[in-house]
């Protein structure tokens, strides 16, 4: 399953839902929780070990957030890398 995640306040039960080998965007403000520092890493590294998690090259420019000041394993992203995940995905499920 594709996760498309584009609330700036992630909560807990959302990444509770995410299963091994689903595939997590964060897109817009979402992409805060993606930063190394941020208090949500803790939960976010835990997506991590079980599922892909991208941001989006431009949401991450948009709010002048480097690459090195991610998480690791964080894979960056563009739109055609995108469209791929939503044709490759046969379920998608969006938060806001």
């Amino acid at each position: 399953m594709l996760h498309l995640i584009s609330q700036i306040t992630v909560d807990e039960c959302i990444l509770q839902r995410i299963a091994v080998a689903d595939v997590v965007v964060l897109l817009d403000g979402a992409v805060l929780k993606a930063l190394s520092a941020g208090n949500k890493a803790p939960a976010l590294i835990n997506v991590l070990i079980r599922a892909r998690c991208c941001v989006l090259l431009e949401h991450l420019l948009l709010y002048g957030i480097a690459a090195d000041a991610l998480l690791s394993g964080i894979e960056i992203i563009d739109y055609a890398a995108l469209v791929d995940l939503t044709l490759a995905q046969p379920l998608i499920q969006t938060w806001h």
